[in-house]
């Protein structure tokens, strides 16, 4: 909360207004709640992002089903809660609803089940979204990051903060959030149906489209490793 009240107290020293809500996308009703008092103190709603996620990590053998139901709850029914609460306002506006997927969302890789499924599901949900809002005038953006500098791999499997743990992400391949901001900002601007954003995002997504025998070649190749929760060791090849 402190960051975003500083964030908050920064766009109203631009001369804009801001306003900091907690909301818990798993609790029915926040959201509703959170989108009331958004009319009530800044007036019409014309761009909604779906943005809350995190990663449940493990080779199937090490999660369970309550895992992946905690993977869903946040990533994918977080997301509709979101859209539920705010629809008809986003079709008053014509305006806009920006869904967070990932490139994880096209591309599944080992030890990552959980967290692919749910962003499949929510690539599923823009498309379908795209094609049914349409006629109403409203614009379905699903963004799909790369990797973008975040505290993401400080999450563990249970939603908890891990400060202390490493990003883990190499430097060279992290997108920083001005950048990944500037060209999610673009791509809702222009009504684009997807943003892919990052470079090695965007040829992921192009290989697996396009050349998806050579994706699977390469992962067989590389052997790659499940991504570790925060606090534990990575599993074995």
């Amino acid at each position: 909360m402190d960051r975003l009240e500083k964030l908050a107290a920064d766009v109203r020293d631009l001369g804009r207004r801001a306003l900091v809500l907690p909301c818990d996308v798993t609790a029915e009703g926040d959201l509703d709640r959170a989108a009331a008092r958004t009319r009530e103190t800044l007036g019409r709603i014309d761009v909604v992002v779906a943005n809350a996620g995190f990663g449940v990590m493990g080779p199937l053998e090490t999660l369970t089903l309550g895992d992946y139901r905690r993977q869903f709850e946040t990533n994918v029914f977080g997301v509709l809660r979101t859209v539920y609460a705010t629809l008809e306002d986003v079709k008053r506006a014509r305006g806009r609803l920006v869904l967070l997927g990932s490139v994880s969302g096209h591309l599944a890789l080992p030890g990552a089940s959980a967290y692919a499924m749910s962003k499949f599901a929510v690539r599923g949900l823009a498309e379908a979204l795209a094609h049914e809002l349409a006629s109403r005038g409203v614009a379905v953006t699903l963004v799909s990051p790369g990797l973008v500098e975040s505290e993401m791999r400080q999450v563990d499997n249970r939603g908890r903060w891990h400060a202390e743990a490493a990003r883990g992400s190499p430097k060279a391949l992290v997108v920083p959030v001005a950048t990944a901001a500037r060209h999610i900002v673009r791509a809702v601007a222009r009504r684009r149906r997807e943003a892919v954003i990052t470079r090695h995002g965007k040829l992921a997504v192009f290989l697996q489209r396009h050349a998806p025998w050579l994706v699977r070649k390469v992962v067989g190749r590389l052997g790659a490793r499940s991504r570790s929760q925060p606090g534990r060791a990575a599993a074995p090849e």
